[in-house]
């Protein structure tokens, strides 16, 4: 309960309540929050003080509104350490989420010459490209167009790629292990079919991650993905 004679102010106190509630999972994601008159008869504050409360909290993205049903729990948005090289599948992994993907196509080309030229390979090699979703708890997440060098990863296939990642793929079938990868990052709008793929609306806010990967000084993989803006923060470590 909220301390009346305490010095902290009693939004305050009850957005430490709710919060406790969300982070310990006692309210889930999605799970609808108690109505006004309902905060103000368990926890005996005026509306003025519950009004406060989920103010901050949607101002904090713990929490949103959806008009005419009430306020419900913002899904986890997944935090990204930008130090080190990560994996999809393992990051979904320990946030305790199942990871999952499809594959959407998976084609032979010869590459262009934008293409080519990120992967230092001549014009019209042929390559793989592979477009992906990824999802975690079989909720969209990622919308991955990658590019492959098939003179490398000759056998390469979508059934494999269906079930288990692309680098361990890389590591146990071909020999290959990742020595680094550089990433860049832009925001963006969700075109028609990257807002269909994610089940978001169209030009909700995105991020494009675009990564090089490398086994020493090859480029062995080349992958643009379309992030959900809602879900995904990055945090780079400066020193």
């Amino acid at each position: 309960m909220v301390e009346k004679d305490s010095r902290l102010p009693l939004y305050y106190q009850l957005m430490d309540i709710l919060l406790e509630k969300i982070e310990s999972g006692e309210l889930a994601e999605n799970d609808q929050l108690p109505s006004e008159r309902e905060l103000c008869e368990t926890y005996q504050v005026s509306r003025t003080t519950v009004r406060q409360t989920m103010q901050e909290l949607e101002k904090q993205s713990y929490i949103y509104k959806v008009h005419g049903k009430g306020t419900y729990v913002s899904p986890r948005t997944y935090n990204q350490s930008l130090v080190k090289f990560y994996s999809f599948t393992e990051e979904m992994k320990k946030a305790g989420k199942i990871p999952t993907t499809t594959v959407v196509s998976f084609e032979k080309i010869n590459c262009d010459s934008k293409v080519a030229k990120v992967m230092d390979i001549p014009v019209e090699e042929e390559v793989f490209k592979i477009v992906r979703l990824r999802l975690a708890d079989q909720e969209p997440m990622l919308y991955e167009t990658s590019y492959v060098p098939v003179k490398d990863f000759k056998n390469l296939s979508s059934e494999e790629l269906q079930h288990t990642p692309m680098y361990e793929i890389f590591r146990t079938q071909y020999n290959v292990n990742i020595s680094s990868a550089l990433e860049s990052f832009m925001a963006v709008s969700a075109n028609k079919v990257e807002s269909e793929m994610l089940n978001i609306i169209e030009g909700a806010p995105c991020l494009m991650l675009k990564r090089v990967t490398y086994d020493q000084s090859k480029v062995i993989e080349y992958t643009i993905s379309i992030a959900r803006g809602d879900k995904f923060t990055y945090t780079v470590e400066l020193k």
